[in-house]
């Protein structure tokens, strides 16, 4: 059994890999804003008001969980806005770094003491964020916040690997959830199955790869 802690957990795709890691039978740490429901509903062990975006309180909201030795830590919260060259917000975009780029790095080295040897850091990405990829502009937040994370995911899996932890970058798929008013073209079981493989493939030597969920690797 392994121990596993996500954040954004309460719905779409963290609602989804908790709800699979704990059908495997594995024990599960859901961190979130807000509880769902739906997570309650659930075997997790649900640690709410988790805001990765507020770095005052994220070392206090976290210390239930830096009693455990985690094998698997998935850092899936993020947020998306639609600017435009000719709409932006800076309030707006400057949310999106905090949330989807320095939330996650927080969130690994608050907990990095905790990370067993030979454990896996996940980071829920976006191709997005994927300079290379970028054909159609726009998203200017979403876009940058992304390719932050990307950075510091590469960071993280060079700064990681001599205590035995490996890093991924992982693109979930355009996935069926609130975030894009549930459009898409797969559902969030979906993407967290897929994502799960790829965890179980991440090891030492595939550290800090950007990786599709579908085990494409994406460009840079």
């Amino acid at each position: 059994m392994l121990n596993v802690v996500i954040t954004g957990a309460n719905r779409g795709i963290g609602l989804a890999l908790t709800k699979q890691y704990l059908a495997k039978g594995h024990k599960v740490f859901a961190l979130c804003r807000n509880s769902s429901d739906e997570l309650n509903q659930t075997k997790a062990i649900v640690i709410d008001n988790v805001d990765v975006a507020n770095i005052d309180s994220l070392q206090y909201s976290l210390e239930k969980v830096t009693t455990i030795s985690i094998d698997i830590l998935i850092n899936n919260a993020g947020v998306l806005a639609d600017e435009s060259l000719n709409n932006m917000s800076a309030i707006t975009i400057d949310y999106q770094f905090r949330v989807n780029a320095l939330g996650p790095l927080l969130v690994t080295q608050l907990l990095k003491d905790q990370l067993s040897s030979g454990a896996k850091v996940a980071l829920i990405t976006s191709r997005m964020g994927s300079v290379a990829d970028n054909t159609s502009g726009g998203r200017y937040g979403y876009r940058m916040s992304k390719a932050a994370l990307n950075s510091a995911g590469v960071s993280l899996a060079h700064d990681l690997k001599p205590f035995g932890v490996a890093v991924a970058l992982l693109h979930p798929g355009y996935v069926q959830t609130e975030m894009v008013n549930h459009n898409g073209d797969i559902s969030a079981n979906q993407s967290a199955s897929r994502l799960m493989e790829r965890i179980d493939e991440l090891n030492l030597d595939n550290s800090g790869t950007f990786w599709h969920a579908n085990g494409e690797v994406l460009p840079w």
